[in-house]
């Protein structure tokens, strides 16, 4: 079966077969074909199969078994499945033009409140880097993001403009992200951030702080994203299954994402 280009093999693997699953071509608990079988079917290696199996066993959709293989998941009623993408992910499934400007790339030691989510000391060196992102070429966030030297290291020599750093790490090393905790809440603009988003000091925005982890829950990176409260807003969906899951217990997040707006506007002026 061959591969589209430009994306990384393991994602198209794995949405291939979450595909499958979801349109019931497999039943639960049934077995998938082997790792040899699906290297064999896609032409890749056992490796890339394998960072295939890891992101849906990681969504709920299969279960594996050592030495027995891969099988599927009955699905979870009591909770949804809820990805919170990259940028670069979020602009195309909104139709929207992506880009991003490195205003910031160096060293420096991590404060108290940074170090405690990369699991560090105060004051370990690591690398922020500083992007502004922008739709239709219209800024809509700012992201302050710190890393471990380690990973930092892996990103040189790569357009982080072009490029996004789950895609670096996944595509390039072998090093998948497999969860992140996330935060959301809000912040005035400082001078910095009001220089770079065009808005007045003060402004207030959507404040998202990301922890993105790979195998053993090593923190890969810490991010903080401003967006303008103007241009994107969270959209959630609900989904309750009245005959499996009791009322009090509430409902489960079925989709959430974010909704973009580069309409003309101008929120300079706003306090």
């Amino acid at each position: 079966m061959n591969l589209e280009s430009g994306r990384p093999r393991h994602e198209q693997i794995s949405d291939y077969l979450r595909e499958q699953i979801e349109s019931g071509e497999y039943a639960v608990d049934e077995k998938l074909p082997s790792e040899n079988e699906l290297g064999d079917l896609f032409d890749v290696s056992r490796v890339t199969v394998r960072r295939a199996l890891q992101t849906l066993e990681h969504e709920g959709y299969i279960y594996r078994r050592q030495g027995l293989g891969s099988f599927v998941q009955e699905p979870r009623t009591a909770q949804g499945l809820v990805r919170l993408t990259d940028f670069a992910q979020d602009m195309a499934r909104a139709g929207l033009d992506a880009s991003s400007v490195v205003t910031h790339y160096e060293p420096e030691p991590v404060p108290a409140d940074v170090a405690v989510h990369l699991d560090v000391e105060e004051g370990t060196t690591a690398m922020r880097l500083d992007r502004l992102r922008l739709a239709e070429e219209v800024p809509v966030a700012f992201d302050r993001t710190w890393l471990p030297v380690f990973y930092a290291h892996l990103l040189e020599g790569h357009d982080l403009e072009q490029k996004t750093i789950y895609g670096i790490l996944e595509s390039e090393y072998d090093i998948p992200i497999l969860r992140g905790r996330y935060r959301i809440t809000a912040a005035p603009a400082d001078a910095a951030l009001a220089e770079a988003l065009d808005v007045a000091e003060g402004h207030a925005l959507l404040l998202i702080e990301r922890l993105s982890f790979t195998q053993a829950d090593k923190p890969v990176y810490f991010q903080r994203r401003y967006y303008r409260h103007d241009r994107v807003t969270y959209e959630l969906e609900l989904a309750r299954d009245t005959a499996a899951q009791p009322p009090e217990e509430g409902m489960p997040l079925r989709d959430f994402e974010p909704v973009f707006d580069t309409r003309p506007g101008d929120a300079s002026a706003e306090s």
